[in-house]
């Protein structure tokens, strides 16, 4: 005769019970594992304290520029003055390699924002300062390859593929202005 006080169905119960147990403390390790894994692909504090800057431009004088920092990249500011504004927006697109029109890239015809790395081959242009080299278009002039951008940042001789590039932007006041 079988013993039935610790088999049958007392010992399927147990048996199940430590299946759910084990499988609890498996499914809990493997998470355990993987949270820190996981946390570890998302982006850092001081990452995302970069993912937006905010710049008083309030000490800009016309036809002055200045270089801040966004995301480890350099972006220009420049205060631009009438006959910038007008050569900028006087221009046949037609004749541009990367076709836009200065309304396109600026908020505030005065204010010209752009990221400045040469499309090229990553350079970082001249003509920030008043001493600097603007090329024959007045805006900037990459040493390395001899690319040209005007008042508006588009592209006008030299190897460069595109304009440089406008990063979002807005305009919190009017003079304050925060990029990303």
């Amino acid at each position: 005769m079988a013993d039935t006080t610790h088999g049958g169905s007392a010992s399927g119960t147990r048996r199940d019970f430590m299946n759910l147990l084990v499988n609890s403390v498996a499914a809990f390790g493997a998470a355990a594992v993987a949270w820190p894994i996981i946390s570890s692909l998302n982006p850092s504090q001081d990452v995302l304290a970069l993912s937006s800057t905010e710049v008083d431009i309030s000490q800009i004088e016309v036809g002055r520029a200045i270089t801040v920092k966004w995301r480890g990249k350099p972006v220009f500011i420049r205060h631009r003055t009438p006959q910038e504004i007008k050569a900028a927006e006087d221009v046949n697109l037609g004749n541009l390699r990367d076709p836009q029109p200065d309304s396109a890239r600026v908020e505030k015809p005065e204010w010209l924002i752009v990221v400045g790395i040469c499309t090229h081959l990553g350079c970082v242009p001249q003509g920030q300062k008043p001493s600097e080299p603007r090329g024959q278009f007045g805006g900037w002039f990459c040493p390395c390859h001899g690319s040209e951008y005007d008042t508006s940042g588009r592209i006008r001789r030299g190897p460069a593929p595109t304009n440089l590039v406008v990063p979002q932007y807005t305009f919190e006041s009017d003079t304050l202005v925060k990029i990303g």
